[in-house]
């Protein structure tokens, strides 16, 4: 039987959709997946208003539904739903290596960056918090994975983290990629490196400095971006 949150989300989405902006969205987005048509300030407002109104009970729960939205989504709409409630400060305490198999599958079969850099910025990063030890191994690991959409995550693991951030870690995700010509990589590292930028521009400058004929074009400007 499908959760009546699911069956909201779906029914508001439905009721919000602009068969106009649909196409475009998907087109701006390269999706394969159709869009609802739903913008970004319209979604909130019905997140909002339905993981109000469904308070789910357990993780196991938290999770059957986000998975539930994830796998079985029609329409883009409805992943952003699910990265939306497993990001939501009233579920944090859920936010553990034990959902982890759910965030790497959110990841892989997102293969996406307006999907994958949500859950890699928030998801992920909480858990690393949460767990640093064990976390900072597996994503040295997946820094160092055959998927593309798994090296970037690990790359952006601590893209909130200012003051927190542990710069072996980041360095050690970022010098396995060093090499990878692909833009999401070469993308991901400058992203990296320009908000650790605003923590210390001076080591960002030194590592540039000393890295330069190994990092690309890209990352370098990135990373450089608001260090004078």
């Amino acid at each position: 039987m499908t959760h009546p949150l699911v069956l909201e989300v779906r029914g508001a989405l439905e009721k919000a959709a602009d068969p106009v902006k649909a196409p475009k969205m998907q087109a701006y987005m390269k999706s394969a997946m159709p869009y609802r048509g739903v913008s970004s300030p319209e979604q909130k407002a019905i997140w909002s208003e339905l993981f109000r109104k469904h308070v789910l009970s357990s993780r196991a729960e938290w999770e059957r539904v986000a998975l539930t939205l994830w796998r079985e989504a029609a329409f883009r709409e409805e992943r952003y739903a699910a990265i939306a409630l497993t990001d939501l400060r009233t579920y944090a305490m859920h936010r553990t290596t034990a959902s982890l198999p759910m965030f790497e599958e959110m990841i892989v079969t997102g293969a996406w960056w307006d999907l994958v850099d949500a859950i890699a910025t928030h998801h992920l990063g909480d858990v690393l918090r949460a767990d640093r030890p064990r976390m900072s191994k597996l994503m040295r690991r997946w820094s160092r994975d055959a998927d593309l959409w798994k090296r970037r995550a690990a790359i952006l693991s601590q893209i909130r983290f200012k003051h927190d951030t542990d710069l072996a870690l980041l360095y050690d995700c970022i010098e396995p990629n060093l090499a990878d010509t692909r833009f999401f990589i070469r993308k991901a590292i400058g992203w990296a490196l320009r908000q650790y930028a605003w923590v210390d521009p001076r080591e960002v400058k030194r590592y540039v400095k000393e890295n330069r004929e190994r990092l690309s074009g890209l990352s370098v400007r990135e990373a450089l971006k608001n260090v004078g």
